[in-house]
């Protein structure tokens, strides 16, 4: 029966009811899809932008993209672009990270090989399109170097901080550098056929492009080899090393869903495209304005930008004490861009029709040898000091320093090689 205040039986509170619980709703648990989904959106980009400090440099995506597309100086538009993708790199792996852990051990360490070094590949590809063989070149050794002597130099400093020796497992550090052994083989071999033969129409001829062809696809079959190695056949080797990433992750829930990391993984994706296709175009500019030859351009400024945010997270977790974490990021950085990234950027140089090769510059070539010659013999203990990290260190800054006097014209040592074996050529 209806109440006198009531005339027609209705309960005439609801509606006023509805209205204020509407109004203490968070938008992003609100049943209405076109109100729910983009505050789900502002809520997740709010959460992620406060992951890390470095974001805070997002600010100068914008600036770089308006100072390319308006053609301001080369010299502004790098760096505004080079610090550009320092938080993109930073948000990069971050999405990485956050999809590889829906998606099981095996599935996120092929996400991990593909995207953990997205920034070098993606510059690569912009500077390979263009014809940039020696940015390309110059990029790919510059982030092995920087990774196997500037981050674990740092890793060694941050642990032996704490501790006066801090140890790592052994087998799985000297697998690794003895890839790296191996890569650094299928340089010196390019530049010792270069060396020998005989003229310079040969030497300009099919001979290296056969043999980097060749090379690149043992090298990458090497790689998917250590994947299942690592992964699948031998996972126990790397028991302790997961042991103490489940230590570090345990109860915390990935932020992200797969669908919405995948979509933070496209976009950062196209913008680090983009920032990297006006910083590609500026070093030419920046080469003749600013003095700085485009060897150390590729091999030490750009590496250090790329990879700044696993230098950042690298030291992080060696300062903690977790050196085997430190170690796989190092020196596993370096093992994807020696096996992975460069004989990839020789395949698909074969494919455009850009003669991408290994024969790297012969000073380069030594170089590289030289320095997997000294991690391997600070990691064959499978101990750590801060004085092996100075030693790193110090390494590091001799290569940067003779590659900011080394002029990008200079003279193949190769040719130098050729003539001692051969005096009377």
């Amino acid at each position: 029966m209806p109440q006198p205040d009531q005339p027609n039986g209705h309960d005439e509170t609801a509606p006023l009811l509805q209205r204020q619980s509407s109004l203490t709703t968070r938008p992003w648990e609100d049943e209405r899809r076109w109100v729910r989904w983009p505050g789900k959106t502002v809520y997740l980009t709010g959460k992620v932008l406060a992951t890390n400090y470095v974001n805070v440099l997002l600010v100068f995506v914008p600036l770089g993209i308006i100072a390319g597309a308006l053609h301001w100086d080369p010299t502004a538009v790098f760096i505004l672009n080079f610090v550009a993708i320092i938080p993109l790199a930073a948000l990069l792996s971050f999405a990485t990270e956050e999809l590889a852990a829906k998606l099981g051990q095996t599935l996120g360490g092929l996400m991990n090989a593909t995207f953990g070094n997205a920034v070098e590949l993606i510059v690569s590809i912009v500077a390979l399109k263009n014809g940039e063989i020696r940015i390309v070149q110059s990029s790919m050794l510059g982030s092995i170097l920087s990774n196997i002597l500037l981050v674990l130099g740092c890793c060694f400093l941050a642990g032996g901080i704490r501790e006066q020796e801090s140890t790592f497992n052994e087998t799985v550090a000297s697998t690794m550098s003895s890839l790296m052994a191996v890569a650094s083989a299928s340089l010196i071999i390019p530049a010792t056929l270069y060396a020998a033969l005989p003229g310079p129409e040969q030497k300009t001829g099919d001979h290296i492009l056969i043999l980097s062809h060749g090379t690149a696809i043992i090298l990458l079959l090497l790689y998917v080899l250590y994947l299942y190695f690592q992964l699948k056949s031998h996972a126990r080797l790397f028991d302790e090393e997961h042991d103490q990433e489940e230590g570090d992750e345990e109860g915390a829930e990935p932020l992200l869903q797969p669908i919405p990391a995948s979509i933070m993984l496209l976009v950062v994706t196209v913008f680090v495209a983009v920032c990297a296709e006006y910083l590609v175009d500026s070093i030419d500019s920046l080469v003749e304005s600013g003095h700085i030859s485009k060897t150390f351009i590729g091999l030490v400024l750009l590496p250090i930008v790329g990879n700044a945010a696993e230098h950042v997270t690298a030291v992080i977790v060696a300062y903690k004490g977790k050196m085997d974490l430190a170690i796989n990021v190092a020196i596993g950085s370096s093992m994807q861009i020696a096996l992975f990234v460069t004989p990839f950027m020789v395949i698909l140089g074969w494919i455009i029709g850009q003669p991408m090769t290994l024969h790297f510059q012969g000073f380069e070539t030594v170089v590289f040898f030289l320095s997997v010659l000294v991690v391997n013999y600070l990691i064959q203990d499978g101990k750590s000091n801060y004085l092996e990290g100075a030693m790193c260190l110090g390494t590091y800054i001799i290569i940067a320093l003779a590659f900011y006097v080394y002029p990008d014209d200079a003279g193949d040592i190769s040719s130098l090689i050729s003539r001692f074996f051969n005096p009377h050529a």
